[in-house]
């Protein structure tokens, strides 16, 4: 099977990023309109600064009591997350994500965002090399 790169997985994308001055309150209504699970933050260049996902709204503002309305991205993002560069392939993407834990991947070129993946994105033969790729190394 052929390895999608990441620049083919987001080739005409056009994320939600938002300033890190931006409310969560702003964030979570972005992340409805587009139907999207995580909103990258960045400043005016497009150097990424951080992400703010549905995660992070439940666990870090809604549990903690906050006031979403009040407070802003940069108070509750995640700080320099983890991303890829947009000539990795699909299955480096699926890597890092299942060893990170983590279902958002910022994608980069040159220091600038480009786009973002989720692991919903990926096809049922890549999570499948994945898959079997994680049991060979359970073996060993």
């Amino acid at each position: 099977m052929a390895q999608r790169s990441m620049g083919d997985m987001v080739r005409d994308q056009n994320p939600v990023i938002l300033p890190p001055t931006a409310t969560v309150q702003d964030a979570c209504r972005r992340m409805r309109q587009r139907r999207v699970g995580a909103v990258l933050v960045a400043n005016r260049g497009r150097k990424l600064l951080g992400i703010f996902t549905g995660r992070d709204a439940v666990c870090r503002v809604l549990a903690e009591g906050k006031d979403p309305a009040k407070v802003k991205l940069a108070e509750v993002m995640t700080c320099d997350p983890a991303c890829l560069a947009r000539a990795a392939t699909t299955i480096e993407a699926l890597r890092l994500m299942q060893d990170g834990g983590f279902r958002h991947l910022p994608v980069i070129e040159n220091g600038r965002v480009v786009g973002i993946v989720s692991r919903f994105d990926f096809r049922g033969l890549e999570q499948a090399r994945l898959d079997d790729e994680t049991l060979f190394w359970e073996r060993i």
